[in-house]
Order: C-alpha cells, then sequence, then structure tokens
C-alpha cells in the first residue's frame, strides 16, 4: 500500500503507462483507494487519506 498526495492524478498516470487496475479509485469512509497488479501477480494498493 502507498498513499498518494492526489489518488485521481497518480491513477491517470499510471493508466497512460499502461498500467491494469482492478478497482478504479472508490472513496471508503476517510480514505480513497485504488488497486493494480503487478507483473508477478500481486495486488498493490494506492491511497489518499
Amino acid at each position: 500500500m502507498f498513499g498518494v498526495a492526489d489518488i485521481h492524478k497518480e491513477y491517470e498516470r499510471l493508466l497512460e503507462n499502461g498500467v491494469k487496475f482492478t478497482m478504479e479509485p472508490t472513496k471508503m469512509g476517510v480514505v480513497t483507494i485504488a488497486v493494480f497488479g503487478d507483473t508477478c501477480g500481486n495486488l498493490i494498493q494506492i491511497l489518499q487519506q
């Protein structure tokens, strides 16, 4: 899990670079989370508080 300052900006930047997301930025209480896979099959979360 990695914290980011602007999840929507980071989401768009990663999409433009070919990252495949399994979950778009989604508000969950006080945080917004997005999930993508790495090249080894692991799921990585980015979040903004």
